[in-house]
């Protein structure tokens, strides 16, 4: 049998307010629409309904009655991101769960009891996950999507609805808890029909022909009937979260501040699904109008809101805003994280936050363009490398032993980094006399390899000149001519000679056949 819950949050748009502004829970609050002085109250938080506040009253009248309320208007990004952590908390417990409105979302809980138990333990799990996003939410459970959302609507964290005792058990509830309109309240007022089992009793024809397509809903809702297919909702394909500000913020610790708890509800909403961050997109609302748009890419998805505010934090360091911040939103684009075990005789792995921070930090100074992991490409020229994204997992290489990329990456960041600086001169590199028989010799190529002079005589090269030194060649073997991809513009050529210079140094030089120029390729160690 078909089984749903339905998750309903009391008051939604003063709960959307609290959950940027938790502090307001424990304080009367009210959110209002309009121009003062002629605002009215649209939503009122518990503390303020106790007190006797209560939609549409103007604001004045609601001050009249409580001096120590808290104003709000609830902003358009603060009450979508509401609407989608509620989505987003339903979600982590079932895979099918359908948009009814704002603030109600309705479950399909079919098969849950293998995995959380009974209905009511599907019911409190629902609670949890709610909370856990920032809402306080109660639950309906029942056979019909319409039996559980009245019965969420009791005021109960969970209630449970027997299959074949829907109108008993709501027969006691308001029938404005089925939120007729104002012509049809005034209508049902009239006719003494206060509770769902008095509008449930009432002849079908007579209801419909006297309240038409509206009366013949209610009556649906008040017998637990279903008349709309279950549409499934589909989760977007990034998270976002904005914090509005109520003045300029022009310093970093201060703009942190803000981005604080706006990354602890967006990872929040990323662990319900049981996601973590692959990239972060920060954009900074100024003063003048304009926005300052930041990507930080991280080296490893992350969940953790310290680990991201950092790494914020980094990124803004080197390319702050030119003006003042009046407002920030967050974008995560999720990807799942799948755990994984590292090999048994290898190190183990740096922890994620640490490595994540390393690696920005490291791009702060060299640029994003020369931090990753080293990829080689399909193609015959020398060297055909790039770099792309670092993924620090344990990879598995030729069926045997396991290796961590990280020392591929480590080496390559080296080298990135220190590009310019490279090996010595020959002559200062601790040159290998050619002297008798020698064991195998390694080439240490230099990257990128260093531009030099060649002096050429009787078709091979007879000297070089190479950061302010004159060296002669003693012998020289070669050439080797490689060449490649030339039905393409990226086509290539070039010579390579191995030469003895004057200094006792082997090494490997180069010409470009196609521009003419040498290079100093490597050095014989």
């Amino acid at each position: 049998m078909s089984a749903y819950a339905c998750l309903f949050v009391p008051s939604f748009l003063a709960a959307a307010v609290e959950r940027v502004e938790p502090a307001l829970r424990e304080r009367p609050l009210i959110v209002v629409t309009g121009t003062a002085p002629a605002t009215r109250v649209v939503e009122v938080n518990a503390a303020a309904r106790v007190l006797g506040v209560h939609p549409p009253m103007t604001e004045a009248e609601a001050r009249a009655r409580c001096s120590e309320l808290t104003t709000r208007t609830c902003a358009d990004e603060a009450r979508a991101a509401a609407h989608l952590a509620l989505l987003d908390a339903a979600l982590a417990v079932s895979p099918r769960v359908e948009d009814a409105a704002p603030g109600i979302v309705h479950v399909d809980t079919s098969g849950l009891d293998r995995l959380f138990g009974d209905a009511a333990s599907v019911g409190r799990r629902l609670v949890r996950e709610a909370r856990a996003v920032g809402f306080t939410a109660t639950v309906g459970l029942a056979e019909s999507r319409a039996a559980a959302r009245v019965a969420a609507r009791l005021g109960r964290a969970v209630t449970v609805v027997e299959g074949g005792r829907e109108r008993e058990t709501l027969a006691g509830a308001s029938v404005m808890l089925l939120e007729p309109d104002a012509d049809t309240t005034m209508t049902l007022a009239r006719w003494g029909v206060r509770t769902v089992g008095e509008l449930a009793a009432l002849p079908r024809d007579g209801l419909v022909a006297r309240l038409g397509a509206g009366g013949l809903r209610l009556h649906d809702l008040a017998c637990g009937i279903d008349r709309a297919p279950f549409r499934t909702y589909t989760p977007p394909v990034f998270y976002q979260e904005a914090q509005g500000i109520d003045w300029e913020i022009e310093t970093l610790d201060a703009l942190a501040a803000v981005l604080t708890p706006a990354l602890e509800r967006l990872c929040a909403r990323l662990a319900a699904g049981h996601l973590a961050a692959d990239v972060l997109d920060v954009e900074l609302r100024l003063v003048s109008g304009e926005r300052h748009h930041r990507r930080v890419a991280l080296a490893h998805p992350l969940g953790d809101p310290q680990a991201l505010l950092t790494l914020v934090r980094l990124d803004l360091e080197a390319h702050p805003p030119n003006a003042a911040v009046v407002g920030v939103a967050v974008v995560a684009h999720p990807v799942r994280s799948v755990a994984g075990q590292g090999g048994l005789w290898h190190p183990t792995l740096p922890a994620i936050r640490e490595l994540a921070t390393v690696l920005t930090r490291l791009a702060a100074l060299v640029g994003p363009e020369a931090v990753g992991a080293p990829q080689l490409i399909d193609s015959h020229r020398p060297d055909p490398a790039t770099l792309t994204r670092f993924n620090p997992q344990v990879v598995s290489e030729d069926g045997g032993g396991r290796k961590s990329r990280m020392r591929e990456i480590a080496g390559s960041l080296h080298e990135r980094v220190s590009a310019g600086h490279g090996p010595p001169c020959p002559a200062a590199s601790a040159p290998r006399p050619l002297t008798g028989v020698e064991n195998t010799l390694a080439l240490r190529r230099l990257r990128p390899p260093r531009a030099i002079d060649v002096t050429w005589e009787s078709d091979a090269p007879s000297a070089l000149e190479w950061n302010g030194a004159r060296y002669r060649v003693m012998t020289a073997a070669g050439p080797w001519r490689i060449s490649g991809e030339w039905w393409d513009v990226r086509g290539w050529a070039r010579d390579e000679w191995d030469v003895a210079l004057s200094d006792g140094t082997l090494c490997r030089i180069t010409l470009d056949l196609r521009t003419g120029a040498w290079s100093l390729d490597g050095v014989y160690d």
